[in-house]
């Protein structure tokens, strides 16, 4: 069974970093796009990166670009979310999810359970 476990989620202060994983089990994400999104307290879940799995084309939203970056090791079946220049505003769970292409978010066809990020002085 597919499985997507995130980790490297916690607390930063404001101007911090964290590197969030997205390690998966009984599926090789080499040809998958991994999506990642975020939902704050409150507010809807939003996407915030995705690494194509073929030409590993990457895209962000405008608002983590130039602060945050995604990458993907396919040995070993991991993709990262490297995040600098944190802000109190990119606190939220955060989450992975694998699809055939940088989609819509119904469009992923597993997702991880999520890991907190609190950023707070």
């Amino acid at each position: 069974q597919a499985q997507l476990v995130e980790s490297g989620g916690g607390l930063a202060q404001p101007g911090g970093s964290l590197r969030l994983s997205c390690a998966a089990s009984g599926v090789s994400l080499d040809f998958y796009a991994i999506g990642w999104f975020r939902q704050a307290p409150g507010k809807e879940r939003e996407g915030v990166s995705c690494i194509s799995g073929m030409d590993l084309r990457t895209y962000y939203t405008d608002n983590v670009k130039g602060r945050f970056t995604t990458s993907r090791d396919n040995a070993k079946n991991t993709v990262y979310l490297q995040m600098n220049n944190l802000k109190p505003e990119d606190t939220a769970v955060y989450s992975c999810a694998a699809g055939q292409y940088c989609g819509e978010q119904n469009e992923y066809e597993f997702w991880g359970q999520g890991t907190q990020v609190t950023v707070s002085s």
